[in-house]
């Protein structure tokens, strides 16, 4: 296959297909009251908005919603989230695993008592869909690469007429780093004496520089898609490292020719 178009297009879910910024602070609100046995304002949401990226994985999101109710400046939060998150969670004996865990059953309580609702609060980014459609009907083998549960991304998906296989969405429930995924990728569908391309679109400039550290996949085109949750900061960044090519939306949308 040519090298202008991927044997394998593996993509992020939220923040590349999916715009579910609302459904993040609903969800997060929910699971915030439960945790804390107080509301957060709604006020608060341009805010939590705004620091999205700074969001690595789910669990963290009910604490990024508690320090913006404890008062840390949006610049705080930018500038020292990590120290923030560890800070708050050892402070209120917090774990990961029970945050998430609460987070997961605000999310699937409300799939299951009005699904219609939930699926609403999100968007997908224009064009995505039907750029996804061509893919599933081409030669190129997609799969997505997300740190939400894989059932939710495929829920959201089939409701838009994407019909993919749980072994084709890889989520949080894999337990593993986003490269080592690629690299089981690569080996799946490895064919002797093929010349193996691999192209990795995400938002997140951590996730992409991760890949870059793993000298066996050197062979993975990077992009980081511009109109996902990422800062100015990480597009710059990414602007000055030879490996990591900007995307933008409106190149997505076009063929593999114009990225």
């Amino acid at each position: 296959m040519s090298q202008k178009i991927p044997s394998i297009l593996a993509l992020d879910f939220d923040g590349v297909i999916c715009d579910g910024l609302s459904e993040y602070f609903a969800s997060t609100k929910q699971a915030y009251q439960q945790i804390w046995s107080e509301a957060a304002d709604d006020s608060l949401a341009p805010m939590f908005y705004r620091l999205r990226p700074v969001i690595e994985t789910g669990w963290e999101m009910p604490i990024l919603l508690r320090a913006l109710v404890l008062g840390f400046t949006e610049a705080e939060i930018l500038a020292n989230f990590q120290a923030i998150s560890l800070q708050i969670t050892e402070s209120e004996g917090l774990t990961r695993q029970a945050l998430v865990q609460q987070l997961d059953r605000v999310r699937d309580s409300w799939i299951e008592n009005d699904l219609d609702d939930w699926l609403r609060l999100h968007r997908f980014y224009p064009g995505v869909i039907e750029r996804l459609q061509e893919i599933v009907n081409s030669a190129v083998e997609l799969y997505i690469i997300t740190t939400k549960e894989g059932r939710f991304a495929q829920k959201l998906l089939k409701q838009q007429g994407i019909n993919l296989s749980m072994a084709q969405i890889i989520g949080k429930e894999s337990r593993r780093p986003k490269y080592e995924t690629l690299r089981i990728l690569r080996d799946r569908h490895q064919q002797p004496g093929e010349n193996m391309s691999i192209f990795f679109v995400e938002d997140r400039l951590k996730a992409l520089q991760q890949v870059m550290q793993q000298t066996d996949l050197k062979f993975v085109k990077l992009f980081l898609a511009d109109w996902g949750y990422n800062l100015q900061r990480d597009r710059y960044l990414a602007a000055q490292t030879q490996r990591i090519q900007i995307l933008s939306l409106e190149q997505f949308q076009q063929d593999f020719i114009a990225w």
